[in-house]
């Protein structure tokens, strides 16, 4: 696969700070009869929410780590801030320009993808090796950098779905590297469901019905576009709305449960854009990924896009 995206390094970081989800409650707006819902059907426990926190705490720590992977005598020559919600600060400032300017990177090129919500990660993953293979001299790298703050109860609710916590993450992308290849990308868009939040109860209703189909759908598209069977993936590494959402989906394509990581759901909840590079990073750490073994990164961004990146595993 000449001129292949590869996934050079991924770093996650997590606010020291973690809550039971009852902690919320009040400010959330939930009786108790609906964090048990929250619990034991979606299946959230605890999340990392620092609510003192600013916005580019969070998000450099992860950041610093991934620029400190590049090799010697390499360059960075884009950084793309890839987040959910689409107003992160004042509009006179510009994120993804603060964050180049904090990690020393003057000459990047650096700009925020956010129009596919929580997929807004993959799809800058996507983009990035777009970038560097048709723009970027030999050898660039680009950076991606994910993370945002759950600033009010309106951003951090999801009724019915899920309840948003904070992490950021770091990815580090060039083409033709030493790293995790990636061999598909797929998304699908349903425009009927884009008021998100706002939409009817009729269209949530369906909505909710064709998500686990239509999420199936994009997996395996995904894994025959990168030439393979499901058979041949090792682990569905997924973004953490819920555990009903997933249960409904594996469903669906009629798969062995054991083989999407799930742990956590209950551990740290959505994390808008990070979710698959802090699953991918908790994976890592544990062990579990193994050299040549194929993975799936999925996530669902409201609006409603369905996105999914199948990585064969380097290790380096």
């Amino acid at each position: 696969m000449s001129g292949a995206t590869t996934l050079e390094r991924i770093e996650s970081f997590l606010p020291e700070r973690s809550v039971r989800i009852d902690d919320l409650a009040e400010q959330l707006g939930l009786r108790r009869a609906e964090i048990g819902v929250f619990r034991k059907i979606y299946g959230l426990d605890r999340l990392r929410f620092e609510p003192e926190g600013g916005l580019f705490e969070l998000v450099l720590p992860a950041a610093r780590q991934a620029v400190r992977a590049l090799p010697e005598g390499q360059r960075i020559s884009h950084v793309i801030y890839a987040h959910t919600m689409q107003t992160l600060t004042p509009p006179d400032v510009d994120a993804a320009r603060v964050i180049r300017d904090e990690l020393g990177l003057a000459r990047a090129e650096a700009f925020a993808l956010t129009q596919q919500a929580c997929v807004s990660s993959l799809g800058a993953v996507d983009l990035a090796g777009e970038l560097l293979r048709s723009e970027a001299p030999g050898g660039a790298y680009a950076l991606i950098v994910t993370g945002e703050r759950a600033y009010s109860p309106k951003v951090q609710l999801i009724p019915n779905s899920s309840i948003m916590a904070e992490a950021a993450a770091a990815c580090l992308v060039t083409v033709d590297g030493a790293g995790d290849q990636v061999r598909s990308h797929v998304t699908r868009t349903l425009g009927k469901y884009a008021a998100g939040l706002e939409m009817s109860t009729p269209d949530a209703q369906e909505f909710g019905k064709a998500y686990g189909a239509v999420l199936g759908e994009v997996i395996l598209d995904a894994v025959a576009r990168a030439g393979l069977e499901f058979d041949d993936i090792d682990l569905v590494i997924p973004h953490n709305v819920n555990t009903v959402s997933w249960r409904q989906t594996i469903k669906e394509m009629g798969a062995d449960p054991e083989r999407f990581f799930l742990e956590n759901i209950p551990v740290y909840s959505h994390l808008f854009s990070s979710d698959v590079f802090v699953n991918y990073v908790t994976l890592r750490e544990q062990g579990r990924l193994v050299h040549g073994h194929h993975y799936v990164l999925v996530s669902v961004g409201l609006g409603a896009t369905f996105g999914a990146m199948v990585i064969t595993h380097r290790k380096r």
